[in-house]
């Protein structure tokens, strides 16, 4: 089935997300930084896909994650769920959407309450949200969650502090489909495991997408993971999306030179290519959100930049399947 005709569940729409900043040891009357988090970002899922959010530490996705989900207030653009836009809901309205939409968080341990038995974590968002659910009900579901997930039921009344980091997120994810949303959000869900437990999470998520009918959107630093788990991709760097594509289409063929630089540093398994291969490293530092360079936020680092990508701002091109917000990148693709 083509992305054309698949139901689209979310779009998001040049959104934008800025803080405003106050520097240290400044003058009560300073006008305050703005710090551009994320910076008119498009994007869009289908129903029971996986799109997976990339780029180095400070680029955004988390940001843009938490506003997509309402965590954080959107500064300007839409957030479409099933046409509905969110970014326009007053609180009740939004809470309304909560069963569709849940959240994994990064830190397993962190985003569960300590003072709380599992049973209990695992079923407040029914209790929460859907408070005409008999008591005896909640209990049933919880303890079929916990068996979904990996979990023995008789765990029920443990604490979180008695649970490995692999456990705690099956947990967290127990928490997060106990209402059988439509989308999870899972904002680097894997980054604080041990290699084989993100392995065994992975294709936990991956099971129970297949099971439930879930969409997801993946973010992580790990670019063997979001190829493993994603049907698309989206690389973003210093808050803008510089390139979109179908996961198979974007390994094969990183088209923005960032995400050439990202692809090369991948480890290769075979150590002979892994030796041979040539890694393309990023000259200077990240720049700071507060003060973004003019046109291409990239062009400071590119190593392919000339003098128009400093003047004008690049937009997302080419077909539905892959896209690059590259000015040069029709003559470096014939060169």
């Amino acid at each position: 089935m083509t992305i054309a005709e698949k139901e689209l569940l979310l779009d998001v729409q040049d959104l934008k997300v800025h803080f405003q900043i106050k520097k240290e040891n400044a003058w009560p009357w300073t006008k305050p930084a703005d710090l551009k988090a994320v910076n008119g970002v498009d994007l869009q899922l289908y129903a029971g896909e996986t799109l997976g959010v990339v780029g180095e530490s400070g680029c955004g996705k988390s940001t843009l994650a938490r506003a997509i989900i309402g965590l954080i207030k959107a500064t300007e653009g839409n957030v479409l769920w099933l046409g509905k836009d969110l970014t326009e809901l007053d609180d009740k309205a939004l809470r309304a959407t909560r069963s569709d939409i849940q959240m994994i968080f990064q830190d397993p341990l962190a985003s569960l309450n300590p003072r709380m038995t599992i049973g209990d974590i695992i079923a407040e968002p029914l209790r929460t949200l859907r408070p005409d659910i008999p008591k005896q009900e909640v209990s049933d579901r919880v303890q079929a969650m916990m068996m979904k997930v990996g979990l023995l039921p008789n765990l029920v009344n443990r604490y979180p502090h008695e649970f490995s980091g692999g456990q705690c997120q099956r947990i967290g994810i127990a928490r997060a489909l106990i209402l059988e949303p439509k989308l999870i959000i899972c904002d680097e869900p894997v980054s604080a495991l041990d290699v084989s437990i993100q392995a065994q999470v992975v294709n936990l998520l991956k099971q129970l997408q297949r099971e439930m009918n879930l969409s997801l959107i993946f973010i992580a630093h790990d670019l063997s993971v979001v190829k493993h788990i994603s049907d698309r991709v989206v690389v973003m760097y210093l808050g803008n999306a510089v390139e979109v594509g179908s996961a198979e289409a974007l390994f094969a063929n990183p088209q923005h030179p960032y995400t050439q630089a990202l692809m090369s540093a991948v480890p290769i398994p075979d150590p002979n290519v892994e030796k041979s291969k040539e890694i393309q490293l990023l000259e200077g530092e990240l720049p700071s959100p507060i003060n973004p360079p003019s046109g291409c936020v990239f062009h400071t680092r590119c190593p392919h930049a000339d003098a128009g990508c400093a003047e004008e701002i690049p937009s997302l091109r080419g077909s539905m399947e892959h896209q690059s917000a590259c000015l040069r990148l029709e003559e470096l693709q014939a060169g």
